[in-house]
């Protein structure tokens, strides 16, 4: 049999990314994937050609300084059937501290790649130096307003964006010892609006001392789907990575 015509498994990984490995930048967790599947020795894909590279699909990036609950990439298989629980296993002994397994789902086939089907994300965004009424009334300064133009750089060019359609929600959040928490909920599609432009969108501008993005959802019929949601037999899973 053709290797390209031998059976596969999809499946998608849910992971979380915190500590002082947020600064690691988005390409480079990518190696981090590539280097601890590799350790595990469980029959991942590859691609063809000169250097072939394990078969892995991520989905949005998350910047750089940034932490999240939920990321998500897609990891091909060169099996019929690979057990989910296998692979969270496997993953626990080499994955570096600060990133962490915690769900996984097969994949139907044909499912949606991750850019295309994600389209909002949940953040709590935690701020300095601002009382929490002074946040609620920016707050209901940001909902009401008709516009939020922001100016993004792409490809160096400098494009003009309104960011008021992709605000889905906003509200204060709970105190911390450090000042408060802002709740997110924020659109992804044509392009993601970021924190970062959201705080930035409407004056008084606001400082972030750590951004988390929670959730991601895929939205179908009306409903809000986590993304292991599309797959079958989602597997949650609470051991953590080496310390």
């Amino acid at each position: 049999m053709n290797p390209n015509q031998a059976p596969r498994t999809r499946i998608r990984l849910r992971y979380g990314k915190s500590g002082r490995i947020r600064f690691t930048s988005h390409r480079d967790v990518a190696r981090i994937w590539e280097r601890s599947l590799r350790r595990t020795g469980l029959p991942v894909a590859q691609t063809e050609g000169f250097s072939p590279r394990a078969k892995l699909h991520f989905g949005l990036a998350l910047a750089t300084g940034y932490e999240s609950d939920a990321e998500y990439l897609d990891v091909d298989f060169k099996c019929g059937e690979m057990a989910v629980e296998e692979v969270l296993k496997s993953l626990v002994d080499v994955l570096p501290d600060g990133i962490e397994a915690t769900g996984g789902a097969v994949l139907a086939p044909g499912a949606m790649s991750l850019q295309q089907a994600v389209t909002i994300c949940d953040w709590d965004i935690e701020l300095l130096d601002v009382a929490a009424d002074d946040l609620a009334q920016w707050v209901d300064q940001v909902l009401g307003a008709a516009t939020l133009m922001v100016t993004r750089e792409r490809k160096g060019q400098k494009i003009t964006d309104d960011l008021a359609p992709q605000v889905r929600a906003l509200e204060v959040g709970e105190p911390t010892s450090r000042g408060v928490r802002l709740l997110a909920t924020l659109g992804t599609q044509p392009r993601a609006a970021r924190p970062s432009e959201l705080l930035a969108a409407q004056e008084p501008v606001h400082r972030p001392v750590l951004i988390r993005r929670t959730r991601q959802w895929i939205e179908q019929d009306g409903a809000r789907l986590e993304p292991l949601m599309v797959g079958a037999a989602p597997v949650q899973h609470t051991l953590v990575g080496v310390q």
